[in-house]
């Protein structure tokens, strides 16, 4: 069975065109309600462990005093 093969080779135009859509971007970064430092969106902070007006998480600084108590 024969397999189909393009009959004309495609532009330098048409592939950079198609090409446009595959760029990068930068994820939108909001600010914690409770500390105001830059976070991603629906996600705790990593600052300070809230999510939604509630702690999920421990914060940075509570993780540094455990691992300065362990030393």
């Amino acid at each position: 069975m024969p397999v189909p093969v393009p009959k004309r080779r495609t532009s330098k135009s048409k592939r950079d065109m198609r090409a446009s859509h595959w760029k990068a971007v930068s994820p939108t970064l909001g600010l914690c309600p409770q500390c105001h430092q830059p976070k991603l969106s629906y996600n705790a902070c990593p600052k300070c462990g809230y999510y939604k007006g509630r702690k999920v998480m421990k914060s940075e600084e509570e993780k540094k005093k455990k691992k300065e108590e362990k030393k």
